[in-house]
This record gives structure tokens, C-alpha cells and sequence, in this order.
């Protein structure tokens, strides 16, 4: 973040960028995986979407405790859940479910979502 943009108060989980990056990656994710087969609808389809929709609630849960150490736990659970949504992609693309592009694009929101999160995590531990 630039030295010039003035940090806003978090009010709410929505304020949080880890959430609305992570909220862009589920819409992402339920449009691709619209095209994968009908026999994958209740195996790698469901998988990839519940796992992606994990990530923000995680992270709007975990904002809404009372502690930190409570908010670092569930964003420890969204980290774990964004890594699960990085191999089912890499799996999707495997078996063809994805193309090159769409796997890469997909794969390189997951990243830029777990720097947010690591960094999120990073702060919460220096109070």
C-alpha cells in the first residue's frame, strides 16, 4: 500500500481487502466450473466451490470475534482452505476441466488472496 493512501478503520469483515479479494476468487470460481461436466457436479464442482466459499467466511467469521487470537485462527482456516482451492484447481486443470489460461488466472488470485491473508495474519501478531 502506498504511503500516500490514508488506512480506513476496519468496521466491518467487508471493509477488509483479504475478504473482497477473496469474494472476486469464489465469483471466478462458480463461473469457470460452470463448464465442467454434469458427472462432476457432485464430486470436483461442489469440492471447489464449498472450498472456495470457505475462504470469506473464514476470514467475516474470524473479523467478527471478540479476540485476535480468535481472528488469527480463522484466518488460519481460510489459508488452509485457499490452499485446498490451489490443488482442486491444479486438478481441474489436469483432467482438463480448465484451460491453461483459466487455471493461471485462477491460480494467480489464489496467490495475491494468501499474500492479503498472510499479511493480515502478519499485522494481527504485532498486537
Amino acid at each position: 500500500m502506498s504511503s500516500q493512501v490514508k488506512s480506513l478503520p476496519v468496521r466491518s469483515y467487508r471493509d477488509l481487502v483479504a475478504w473482497q479479494k477473496a469474494m472476486e476468487l469464489v465469483t471466478d470460481i462458480y463461473r469457470t466450473t460452470q463448464a465442467f461436466p454434469d458427472s462432476e457436479r457432485f464430486g470436483l464442482t461442489a469440492q471447489l466451490r464449498r472450498a472456495a466459499v470457505s475462504v470469506p467466511s473464514n476470514v467475516a467469521e474470524g473479523q467478527g470475534r471478540i479476540s485476535t487470537g480468535e481472528f488469527k485462527q480463522f484466518l488460519g482456516h481460510a489459508r488452509g482452505s485457499l490452499l485446498e482451492v490451489e490443488t482442486q484447481i491444479v486438478i481441474a486443470g489436469n483432467l482438463g476441466y480448465f484451460t491453461r489460461d483459466q487455471s493461471g488466472n485462477l491460480l494467480k488470485r489464489t496467490i495475491e488472496v494468501g499474500r492479503i491473508l498472510n499479511g493480515l495474519i502478519g499485522s494481527l501478531k504485532s498486537h
